[in-house]
Parts: C-alpha cells; structure tokens; sequence
C-alpha cells in the first residue's frame, strides 16, 4: 500500500510539473494592423487560422505595443521592459537599425525571458526576425545575437526585412539619398555651369584644378551612390543560421515555407522536453512578398498576398502541436510588433501598409492605430476558450507571465514594467495591473495612460468625495490619455506623416500640447475630440494626476549608453559580416545545404 501511495504521488507530481511548465510558442507579426485579422474585424481578408486561434483563446482588444517602432518594441517584447531602461530608444530621428554593421543592440546586462526559460531547462529558439543588433566590437563577436541572449537557436535575419531587400521594390532611403547625394550633386552642378560662363564671358579667371577638383568631387558623389545601391543588399539583407550566414543576400523563393519549416522542424525535435519558440515573420513589413501559391490571391494586392500567407503559417504550427499532441500544454501567443504602416505606398500609388481599423495614426506614432495590436491567447483547458478582454495589457506583459509559468523567479536588480496576464487570463481578476502606462515616442515621453483603479481615485480621501456631489465621480471603466505633444500629420487632413514616411519625435515635426491633450478612449477611441475643462469638470485633476504619475516613473529611470546613437547606428567596415573572404563580393546559398542537417 505505501509503495502504490508513492508511485500515485510520483504520477501527481509529473503531471503537476508538466502542467505548471508548459511549453511556450509567441508568434510575432511585423506592422500588423489590428483591422487586418478576421477575429478583429475584416470582413475581406482571410486569416482563418489566426481566427481559429482567437475561438481557442482570449483576444485582448486593448493590447498595446510599448513602443510604435520595430526595435525599441522588440526590446521591451524580450524583457519586460520600457526600451529607454535599457537604451533602446533614440534621441534621433532614425529609431531603429537599419544596417547589420551596427555597434548598438540590446545590452548583454539585459535579461530576456529567453535567457531565463534557458535556465529553467528549457530549449530556445528564435526563428525569423531578430533586429536587436549583432555586433560590438568585431565581427565574431556577436554580443547582441541572439544566442548571446538565451536563444539556443538561431535561423532568419539578423536586421530587418527593407524595400531595399528586394530588387526593384524602392528604396527607404529616398528622402536621405536626395539630401545627401542629389542636392550636392545640383550644388556642383550649378557652380561647374556658373563658373563655366563667367570664364566664357571673360568675367572671371577660373583655374583648370577648380573645374578637375568639382569633377572628381562629383565623381566621389556618384561613386558612393553606385556602391550603396550596389552593396546595400547583400551587406544587410542576408539569411543565418546561428552564427553562421547561409543565405546572401537574402532570396525570397518560398522564404515563408522555409522558416516554417524549420519551426515547425524545432518544435518536432523538442517534443518530450519543455521548449520556447519565438517565430518573429518579416510579414508585414515591406518589401512585401509571397510565394506563388499566395500571389494574386487575396483582395487586397501585394499587401493581402503577405498577410494570408503569414496566416498560413500560423496554421502549420498550429497543426504541428495537434499532431504532436502538445497543444494542450502550450501557450500559443500571437501579436504584432506596432500597428500597420499607413505611409507605405509605392511609386505606383499601391498601399503596401495594413488597415488599424478605427483607430487613428499607424506605426511610429502613439495614436491608437500605432500601439493598440492584436493579442491572442490560447492554453486549451487552463485559459477559457473565446473570452474577449477589453483591459489595458502589454506587449511587455509576456515576459512576467511566461517567467512565472517556467517557475523562475523575476529579476530583483531591476524594474520590470510588465505585469503578469493570467490572473487577467483566467478570471481570477476583472482588472488589469496596469494604472498607468506610458507611450513613448523613441526616447521622448509622447502620452500616458490612465486605468482609475476606483471611481474614488481622484478624492485625496472620501470625505472629499461626499462632499463635493457636483462633481460627477471617474467611472471604473474610464481610461484616460494624455498627449504631451503629437506629429504633425501631412498633407493637412492625412492619417500619417507622409512627406517623411514615417512620424518623428521632436522639433520641426511635432506640435506641444500644454496643457496636454486629454482623451477618453473609453469613450473615444478614434481620439477625435479632446476633453476640455467645459466638457469634463475634473479635468485639470485628471491631469495633475497623471503627470504626478509621469514624474514618478521619471524618478525611477537611470542613464544608460544610448545603444541607437549615431556613433552606435552607422555602419562600421570591420563589424561586417560576410560569408565570403574575397573583400566585399558577399554572395552564397548555403540554406538548403544546411537544412537538410539542421539540428
């Protein structure tokens, strides 16, 4: 009798273990509108599986990016955290990387919940996008790889997927190229022709070396445009595998099918041990692609192609741990990185952005249509199938909750911004943690918003609260946006920043708000009309409040090294990887040769 107590206790114990450590799979979109999924609204494009994936699960409909950028949004995705903490954010106008020969990355001194799962015994990989950096010092040196952050595999795109990837889709470098290249090449045009006729008509004595010494100038111009178009590709655009390049530049040829593949491969090989797989697409961004059996499918042009073949995606992994009978011990997330870019559009006239549904802006702004992204949930049997969750969360709430649920511990040297979901997730709790969280625009303190935890949360104690009944108490239900600035749209009337492509931060570029511009996006979530002190009686302490609570997260942030400072951003010849020794001829096809023997 004793013996069969102890071998049910064994039993209880495993499954209790296998329970409480369940594998991990997040799925990451790249300026993926929230109005692009079926479940959120569309009505015209088709993603069933991510559908399917929302019927299983819980949709937020109030997930929010903590940054409206791909790499300070990345950033806090890994590790919990607001990416000015960890020197993410940029103090210029350009916010991300854009080229593999960067020093700057996330810092080794921080931990994502990759390195934490590695620690409790789980296998890692992270398949697709990385764009957190590479190098520090030198080329081999990979500091901000990703198996330098916790990820025992690595197979995709060390940068990010550009126009520039893809032969004959443009270029993101227009607007610089035109200041740097064809404004001076004009200057010395004009001067040459200036000079030339003052010579003509004997007005002045211009020396033969003027006229050599502009040519070559020109030349020099010229040259270094040549190079960049030539080199921009396959320097930036390439394919590794861990830390090796197996593809460059990069080739679209059923890119989609071959990461997949590969994930799904992971997922095959770590079947009986707990694993994480981050599965980061380079859908949506542009350039935008498809294989043949999704192009020309969809309803929606090049954009709609993109979009359902990443679906189709989601829907091979899906069917993966239906085969493997994992899915009921897997959580299965599914997000985007900000919201869709409503700036993309070619020479053409063709929108290759997504749709943010009723919410104003798009990426790398803080309007709604910036950060608010879709979020899917889905554990069969522990989270309650078809919930919708109308509570502010966050993209950096992951890593709390994936942390607790691989049993480590969180990190006590530092803040975690983020906040556990499950207890959101499972109806232990109808609020979210969230009071407060704050948007901003790279390293600039752009909005804050405020979730009153109680109707009483302005009242300094009830007393007052009794005693001032002319004042129309805050509903639990209210949440309150604060814009300390916004971007100035263009053209007048436009939903974007479209003269720049994208919205900055600072200067020229934004208008100052003082008293800041007050919504309630409870009630207004288009953000279409600002409250005043007429049409919302407590007004100003609704703002003293949230700045109160502004200076008080000021108060908690330390300087760090600006990891996306010019010094960090340019590119530097000896970081650069290439997967040939003859100079900068970076060209080979190794991808295949090497998945056959992936391991």
């Amino acid at each position: 009798m004793r013996t069969l107590l102890l071998l049910l206790l064994f039993i209880y114990e495993a499954r209790s273990h296998a329970v409480s450590t369940p594998n991990f799979v997040l799925l990451m979109a790249d300026d993926l509108g929230i109005g692009d999924p079926g479940c959120y609204g569309n009505k015209t494009l088709r993603t069933p599986n991510i559908d399917r994936l929302s019927r299983g699960g819980v949709k937020l409909t109030q997930h929010l990016a903590a940054s409206p950028l791909c790499t300070p949004s990345r950033a806090a995705f890994m590790t919990g955290r607001y990416p000015i903490r960890s020197g993410m954010a940029s103090r210029s106008q350009v916010g991300v990387f854009v080229f593999s020969a960067s020093s700057g990355g996330l810092p080794h001194s921080e931990i994502t919940f990759a390195k934490l799962l590695k620690n409790q015994g789980y296998s890692t990989a992270l398949i697709g996008k990385w764009h957190l950096g590479t190098s520090c010092h030198n080329r081999t040196d990979l500091c901000h790889h990703p198996l330098s952050h916790g990820f025992d595999y690595f197979h995709g795109l060390p940068v990010t997927n550009l126009r520039d990837c893809k032969p004959g889709e443009g270029s993101v470098f227009t607007r610089a190229l035109r200041l740097l290249v064809f404004l001076p090449l004009q200057v010395i045009a004009i001067t040459l022709l200036t000079l030339a006729v003052l010579r003509c008509l004997g007005l002045i004595q211009v020396p033969p070396c003027i006229f050599f010494c502009l040519f070559f100038l020109a030349a020099l111009v010229l040259g270094g445009l040549l190079c960049f178009l030539h080199y921009f590709r396959p320097l930036n655009c390439f394919l590794m595998r861990n830390r090796d390049i197996t593809q460059q530049p990069m080739s679209y040829d059923n890119l989609t099918q071959r990461l997949t593949a590969d994930a799904a491969q992971f997922i095959q090989r770590n079947a009986k041990t707990p694993f994480l797989l981050v599965l980061a697409f380079l859908h949506m961004h542009t350039a935008l692609f498809s294989s043949k059996d999704f192009a020309g499918k969809s309803k929606h042009g090049a954009y709609g192609d993109a979009a359902e073949e990443m679906d189709w995606s989601v829907g091979q992994i899906l069917d993966v741990l239906d085969e493997l009978k994992l899915a009921n011990n897997t959580l299965v997330y599914f997000s985007s990185d900000q919201g869709a870019h409503v700036e993309e559009v070619t020479v053409k006239g063709e929108g290759h952005g997504g749709s943010n549904g009723i919410y104003k802006g798009g990426k790398a702004n803080n309007w709604e249509g910036g950060i608010r992204v879709p979020g899917i949930l889905r554990w069969p049997g522990v989270i309650q199938a078809g919930l919708e969750i109308d509570e502010p969360t966050s993209n950096m709430d992951i890593f709390p909750t994936v942390a607790k649920l691989a049993g480590s511990p969180l990190p006590e040297d530092r803040i975690i911004d983020g906040r556990d979901l499950m207890p959101l997730l499972q109806g232990r709790s109808h609020r979210s943690d969230h009071e407060f969280l704050f948007h901003y625009c790279n390293f600039y303190l752009n909005a804050v918003r405020w979730h009153p935890q109680n109707s009483f949360a302005l009242a300094p104690n009830a007393l007052e609260m009794f005693t001032r009944p002319s004042l129309p108490s805050l509903k639990g239900t209210s949440i309150w946006k604060a814009f300390f600035f916004t971007p100035k749209f263009f053209p007048e009337g436009a939903n974007g920043c479209f003269a720049t492509h994208v919205c900055f931060c600072h200067g020229q570029y934004v208008t100052y708000h003082d008293p800041p511009l007050l919504f309630d996006i409870s009630q207004d979530p288009r953000e279409r009309n600002p409250l005043t002190p007429t049409s919302q009686p407590r007004f100003r302490e609704i703002l003293e409040t949230m700045q109160e609570a502004a200076a008080r997260h000021a108060e908690t942030l330390r300087d760090v090294p600006n990891q996306l400072s010019l010094g960090n951003l340019i590119w530097k010849p000896w970081l650069q990887m290439c997967c040939s020794s003859s100079g900068l001829f970076c060209q080979c096809d190794w991808e295949k040769q090497v998945g056959r023997g992936s391991h």
